[in-house]
């Protein structure tokens, strides 16, 4: 595989898949923080200034359970850390492909392709890594929680 060859199939390609998983991981942070913000906020306007026959306390625990809910969810899927994870190799990549297009340090030497690809490697590398730790340690934990249920039923 030649150096254009390389840019192009694998280092533009995992350029632009942390760049969309980044902004989609931003994206579904955002909106579920925004909706959690909102629901809260909500809360005490319903309680203190609703009037009967209003479900005053049918909407406030509904408004809290999407709370506890979406919370869960945020901290289940790591959007807000995805999105800093995925941004930071996205823009470590780009970095790494124009210090090489313009021969820049550490690339100034004589064969440097050998060189780029070890350090585009490590990076997705150490990106992937990470997420199979991260995967594990779920597992983990919901086998232990799983095991102290059937310990307990």
């Amino acid at each position: 595989m030649n150096e254009e060859e390389y840019i192009s199939s694998r280092v533009d390609n995992q350029i632009d898949w942390y760049d969309l998983k980044s902004q989609k991981a931003q994206n579904c942070f955002k909106w579920l923080r925004g909706i959690e913000i909102f629901s809260a906020a909500a809360i005490p306007l319903i309680a203190g200034f609703a009037k009967e026959p209003f479900p005053v306390t049918l909407v406030i625990g509904s408004l809290g359970a999407l709370i506890a809910l979406i919370s869960s969810f945020i901290g289940l899927n790591q959007f807000q850390e995805n999105w800093t994870e995925y941004r930071t190799t996205c823009e470590s990549l780009k970095h790494e492909k124009y210090l090489f297009l313009t021969n820049s340090e550490p690339y100034n030497e004589s064969e440097p392709f050998s060189l780029f690809v070890q350090r585009v490697e490590s990076l997705i590398s150490k990106e992937n890594s990470a997420w199979s730790q991260y995967t594990k340690t779920v597992i983990d934990k919901v086998d232990l929680i799983l095991k102290k249920g059937n310990q307990n039923g």
